[in-house]
């Protein structure tokens, strides 16, 4: 059967905000942390009971989907089952993002569901935001929408934000990075650049969009990392559809259907709000 990407895209931003309300309701809660294998950092390393159930609300609605249309699924509170390998779509969902913005009560935590082919090609991204209200999404070659209105972007600042999870002061190659984000501002022609920190993958790539100019870049690692598949391929869908860059750190695609692992570690992730 044909895809409708706009009848699945409806059907993805309607689990996205039945997830959002879950979210929503637990934010001023106690939530049961436990651990589960992810890569070298704490954040991949844990899950609540809030990232589970959403989890299960959004997978009954994708799920009917999956059969009805043949669809793969990689979903990051699943074990992966390599189907989208052998299918032509996949979904790729993170249920939340930001699990530890949202332990430690911070607003930077969203919810995730894009729909990427067999090539790695995104062709549906969906986000919400449930701590602003704000629901970012797009279909690959109709445009990217904010509330569900054509997405047009700020006027741009008069400096470069640095969008990070964390602080650059706390980052370990924080002087590679001020190396970047220092020949970035001159051939911008602005005066400084200012840093917001503290979300997950998800909300801050969003925040390069909405700060403009504006970047978020992971650099290559050995160790497993630096974000996974679900973590970008939603907004690299917004992105692309916006007109605006995000590629591994040398400037190519991102990988997103590689085998090997779902960790970007091994090229790095660049996004940008300005062209130079």
């Amino acid at each position: 059967m044909q895809l409708d990407f706009q009848i699945l895209t409806d059907i993805a931003i309607r689990a996205a905000l039945e997830a959002g309300k879950i979210i929503q309701q637990s934010i001023n809660k106690e939530v049961i942390v436990e651990k589960k294998e992810g890569g070298n950092t704490y954040a991949s390393q844990i899950i609540t009971t809030v990232d589970k159930a959403c989890e299960k609300v959004i997978l009954s609605h994708l799920l009917p989907t999956c059969k009805t249309f043949d669809i793969a699924l990689l979903s990051e509170e699943t074990e992966d089952d390599k189907s989208r390998f052998e299918k032509d779509f996949f979904w790729c969902i993170d249920p939340m993002d930001g699990t530890l913005a949202f332990i430690n009560k911070h607003a930077g935590f969203s919810i995730s569901i894009a729909l990427v082919a067999k090539d790695g090609t995104p062709q549906i991204g969906v986000v919400y935001d449930p701590s602003r209200k704000n629901l970012y999404y797009a279909i690959k070659d109709k445009g990217a929408f904010k509330n569900r209105k054509p997405w047009k972007l700020k006027t741009p600042n008069q400096h470069l934000t640095y969008i990070t999870d964390k602080k650059l002061s706390n980052t370990l190659n924080k002087s590679k990075i001020k190396e970047i984000l220092n020949d970035k501002t001159i051939a911008l022609g602005v005066s400084e650049y200012k840093e917001i920190s503290g979300a997950g993958a998800v909300l801050n790539a969003i925040f390069v969009a909405e700060n403009t100019p504006a970047m978020l870049l992971k650099l290559p690692k050995k160790e497993k990392g630096g974000g996974s598949i679900w973590d970008f391929a939603a907004t690299a869908c917004i992105f692309k559809e916006l007109g605006l860059q995000a590629d591994d750190f040398s400037g190519n695609p991102l990988e997103l259907n590689r085998k090997e692992s779902t960790f970007m570690n091994h090229q790095g992730v660049f996004y940008l709000s300005f062209l130079i």
